[in-house]
């Protein structure tokens, strides 16, 4: 999900990384520091002020980006038929007029090559919800719309409700206004190079699904209060198929049938539920591919892959940020903690942030999994702090542990080493992530090295968030204690403290070592490893002289630390 102001767009840029002088007995250690993004000017020309820019800057790593990229690739070919025996229905004979004599078409219809199928269907196209909560004026509606063309000319197509802040439900003309900004939006849609469809016929009835009262405990959270059948989406397909963007007004049938206004959040979370059972009839229903070829198709999947809120007052402020927007929400575990931290005066500058933050938490539950990729929210896990090896489930970090470094563990020696020397361990949700941080005695300071034993992550949850909200915890319950932003609801030190040194090893030829030089302030290459570092202090970016002994100290300790590996 993005929560978005157009008139801000390119404020949302990468940090820029400082490199400042070091001395000379420090120059064997590669280290970084952080400062702020400059400011850009609102004169920026509009190509470098483009909304898309803003939304493709807020991918929290590249492997979540990889893992978008690979949704728009090839559709995956299926298995071979395990009977290659199996008939194929008789076909009528035709008659060759040049020949005079009749011939038997082929039984079986010619397969494509694997590099025509990439020639005639080259992307797999999927869906985003959008919300366009304007009115918004016309130099934001080109970036807006801009943003939206280039994302269709990767894959991804969105399908838009409209809303006008500024036209509440039951002003006369009403209906006129609505009808008179979807085709302002369709117009500009057009004007960039795309082809959009009006839809102002209702595509959402009011009203849960009747099996929905039962299915609330389960569900941990109230459904829509609108709902679709699969007629109601003829309108939706229909533009797709035709290769045009639908744009949708915010209305829906009631129980007279009658076509009434509704908010915008009611129809985006019905059309969230509704996209998503209609795509799984659609899989249900098509054959799949035979003989390990590709899968034709025009069609678009209706699954919606992302979920975007564009809105003119930003996204959903934070209390540790001193009203500015969060930067990432895992709305698992943090949703019922910001909605406590939200300070009422905010209500006047962000009326809809909280209706905003709901109607995302409800998509995401329908939504797959990997779903608002680039996204500020994410559907996520929970996160907790676990300070004893009692409280550890062993049999569940075992498997988590052998799954992520595919690597058997020799638990006596593993467990034997935490019992001595653990400080804690951070779970996401049951066990799809942990971090390991132990207590190292140092050889020279009596305060112990805060060391990353193990950062894990399962497979199956690699891209779809859950490695960056564990870093998140992690940094807030070692580096960046003492900071405001650090006190989240995790069940650990809530942010109170002072920041600490974690260092980490890996070996030097780890993939995964790209991402921890993201991460870490700096790094030394001791051989076969890599040791790392993230400073608890804040502001230098350079090593000072009276730590060169500290990180010969960290290199000393670390490397003696034996294998948990069998």
């Amino acid at each position: 999900m993005i929560l978005h102001n157009p008139s801000s767009c390119t404020r949302i840029a990468a940090a820029v990384r400082s490199k400042a002088p070091r001395s000379t007995k420090a120059l064997y250690a590669t280290v970084r520091g952080g400062r702020p993004p400059s400011e850009p000017s609102d004169d920026a020309p509009p190509q470098d002020n483009d909304f898309i820019l803003s939304i493709l800057r807020t991918n929290p790593s590249l492997r979540d980006a990889r893992a978008y990229l690979a949704s728009f690739g090839l559709r995956p070919q299926s298995q071979p038929s395990s009977n290659p025996q199996a008939k194929v229905p008789s076909t009528p004979a035709i008659v060759d007029s040049t020949l005079n004599k009749s011939v038997t078409t082929v039984s079986e219809l010619p397969k494509p090559s694997p590099v025509i199928a990439s020639i005639l269907n080259p992307v797999y196209r999927r869906t985003a919800l959008v919300k366009i909560q304007g009115p918004f004026t016309d130099n934001q509606l080109d970036s807006i719309c801009r943003g939206l063309v280039y994302l269709e000319k990767l894959g991804l197509v969105s399908v838009i409700v409209v809303e006008n802040d500024e036209r509440p439900r039951g002003d006369q003309d009403e209906r006129t206004a609505i009808v008179d900004e979807v085709m302002r939006v369709v117009t500009n849609l057009e004007k960039q190079g795309s082809r959009a469809r009006p839809v102002v016929g209702a595509v959402v009835r009011l009203g849960p699904k009747p099996d929905d009262a039962a299915s609330i405990p389960e569900r941990g959270f109230e459904p829509p209060e609108t709902h679709t059948l699969p007629s109601d989406l003829i309108a939706i397909r229909s533009a797709l198929s035709a290769g045009e963007i639908p744009v949708i007004a915010p209305f829906a049938l009631d129980s007279f049938c009658r076509s009434v206004r509704v908010d915008a959040n009611d129809v985006i979370a019905g059309l969230a539920r509704g996209m998503v059972e209609a795509s799984s009839i659609d899989k249900a229903s098509t054959s799949s591919a035979q003989d390990g070829h590709l899968e034709f198709s025009s069609e678009v999947d209706l699954t919606p892959l992302r979920l975007m809120i564009i809105d003119r007052d930003g996204g959903v402020p934070s209390y540790a940020r001193s009203g500015y927007p969060h930067l990432l929400i895992n709305l698992t575990s943090e949703y019922e903690h910001i909605h406590d931290t939200f300070d009422s005066r905010w209500q006047y500058n962000h009326p809809s942030a909280l209706s905003n933050l709901a109607l995302a938490r409800t998509c995401l539950e329908y939504m797959p999994s990997y779903s608002a990729y680039p996204t500020l929210l994410r559907r996520g896990v929970p996160i907790q702090v676990l300070t004893s090896l009692s409280e550890i489930d062993r049999p569940k970090l075992n498997n988590l542990l052998e799954q992520s470094f595919g690597r058997q563990l020799d638990e006596e020696s593993f467990y034997k080493r935490l019992s001595e020397s653990l400080d804690f361990v951070i779970v996401a949700g049951d066990y799809v992530g942990a971090a390991i941080v132990t207590n190292e005695q140092s050889s020279k300071d009596s305060a112990p090295i805060s060391y990353l034993d193990k950062f894990a992550v399962l497979p199956s949850h690699q891209g779809d968030g859950t490695v960056d909200f564990l870093w998140v915890a992690l940094h807030d319950e070692t580096y960046g204690l003492g900071h405001p932003f650090s006190a989240n609801p995790n069940g650990g030190k809530g942010g109170r403290g002072e920041g600490r040194d974690l260092v980490w090893r890996s070996r030097s030829n780890n993939p995964v070592n790209k991402w921890y030089f993201e991460r870490s302030s700096g790094h030394i290459r001791m051989g076969a490893w890599v040791l790392f570092w993230r400073r608890g202090s804040a502001g230098l970016s350079y090593v000072e002289d009276w730590e060169e002994g500290r990180l010969s100290d960290w290199g000393e300790v670390v490397l003696k630390i034996r294998s948990s590996w069998k």
